[in-house]
């Protein structure tokens, strides 16, 4: 990554790219493409949910988008009550038309962020947060975020998380991304892999597995798993306790 933390997107750049893409999001059968075995993540994080609090009844899923995770959580455990939150109303909008032609339960949509976002303490049963961590800049607002998303968690709840990551040790993470390159050039040629890694030095500013670990139970959860690790991607959560 080249773009320096104050040269990033702002908010408003990447809603506006988002409020363009709903339906690159909307594909329950594979997930996101550009993201590295995304059906499988999102079939385990859920999977975890509701192995984790099989009696859940309030879930909010941040950064829902087209509402994919959400959708693959009412498989599992249905009714529930659903706070969808997105900064981008086209996708919100989408996600509501989805999700409210299955759910038994309320679906409430706010479009906000997760950081002022008015919400709940001690609530959501189950967290979801599917690939929209990695906007988060520096270390300040990890914490600051993580120590929310910990405040925002019934006890006995649990987060689950989905994300692009980075790696501690330089070499690896060279090698790392190098592969994810090769990934995206087999889906789409060069150009494909030119397009994605802009947007992503521009917009994101990913963490390693370890770092979000050790920020999960510096803010207080227990019972930290990883689910599934590949390239550049990982799937990855915690518990908070009763």
């Amino acid at each position: 990554m080249k773009t320096k933390l104050e040269n990033k997107s702002t908010l408003d750049d990447i809603r506006k790219r988002f409020d363009n893409d709903v339906e690159r999001f909307s594909n329950l059968e594979t997930g996101q493409q550009a993201t590295i075995d995304a059906a499988l993540s999102m079939e385990l994080i859920t999977k975890a949910a509701a192995a984790s609090n099989p009696n859940a009844k309030y879930l909010l899923d941040i950064g829902c988008g087209a509402g994919n995770n959400t959708l693959k959580l009412l498989q599992y455990i249905n009714p529930l009550n659903c706070d969808l939150l997105d900064i981008s109303k086209p996708m919100l909008d989408r996600a509501y038309q989805r999700i409210s032609a299955v759910n038994k339960g309320a679906v409430s949509i706010i479009q906000d962020d997760i950081r002022v976002a008015p919400l709940p303490k001690n609530h959501y049963d189950i967290i979801l947060a599917a690939a929209v961590l990695h906007h988060l800049r520096d270390d300040n607002d990890w914490e600051m975020t993580f120590s929310r998303i910990y405040d925002l968690t019934a006890p006995g709840g649990c987060i689950w998380i989905t994300d692009i990551v980075s790696h501690e040790n330089q070499e690896v993470n060279d090698m790392m991304w190098n592969r994810y390159g090769n990934y995206l050039e087999g889906l789409g040629g060069a150009e494909y892999r030119k397009k994605v890694f802009g947007y992503i030095d521009i917009e994101d500013t990913p963490r390693p597995v370890s770092y979000q670990i050790d920020l999960l139970r510096k803010v207080g959860f227990v019972s930290v798993d990883i689910l599934h690790k590949n390239s550049c991607f990982a799937a990855f959560g915690a518990q908070k306790e009763k």
